[in-house]
């Protein structure tokens, strides 16, 4: 999954929401497979939000089986979201409950060298980017033959990964385009598992 990708025009549509905001978003913390709810204004955030109609009632819905994934996907009317484990956020190893401004200024030089490797990024004991994607792939090729869109409720990590593979993006320097978290990002996903971009930043507010 690495490289853009160009699905055949059969596949379905993916449309991916980044959980609301818990505590350690707020205080700049990787979170990885830490297991936090969404605080008071993560759940004010995502009660605000507005999933297109098409999207809400159209498409089949999957979560993270993390908690501030299935909270998010409940909360926007889809409390019986399937639950995927290929959906969990990128794992950070050692580093998670850290922040990485703080990694940054303790050890510059080795930071910077990891930082360099772009997709190959990979925290000790935790998952690279390109890892990520390999891990989406087989889930990314069964959702691309059942004829069905589907809307996944997941993490950054994930729609980073998924957004790198459709674009071709090595996660060196800044993406093609940023991505708003406040919104839902649509990719067209075939057969195998490829995906490409559809609809970027479709704002849910």
């Amino acid at each position: 999954m690495t490289g853009p990708a160009r699905p055949t025009t059969g596949g379905i549509i993916l449309a991916l929401i980044r959980h609301g905001r818990t505590d350690w978003n707020d205080q700049g913390r990787m979170q990885g497979r830490h297991d936090l709810p969404l605080n008071d204004r993560g759940r004010a955030e995502v009660t605000g939000w507005q999933v297109p109609a098409a999207i809400a009632t159209a498409y089949d819905w999957y979560t993270s089986p993390l908690l501030r994934a299935r909270e998010t996907a409940a909360r926007l009317g889809a409390p019986g979201a399937r639950v995927a484990p290929e959906l969990v956020e990128m794992a950070w190893g050692i580093w998670e409950g850290r922040r990485l401004e703080d990694l940054r200024r303790e050890q510059p030089d080795r930071m910077a060298l990891m930082e360099a490797q772009g997709l190959d990024f990979r925290p000790p004991e935790g998952e690279s980017p390109r890892d990520v994607q390999r891990r989406l792939k087989p889930w990314l090729a069964t959702i691309g033959t059942h004829g069905r869109n589907v809307v996944a409720v997941t993490h950054k990590g994930v729609i980073r990964a998924i957004y790198a593979a459709a674009t071709g993006w090595p996660m060196l320097g800044k993406p093609p385009e940023k991505l708003a978290w406040d919104a839902t990002h649509l990719f067209r996903v075939d057969e195998t598992g490829a995906v490409a971009v559809h609809h970027l930043n479709l704002k849910l507010v």
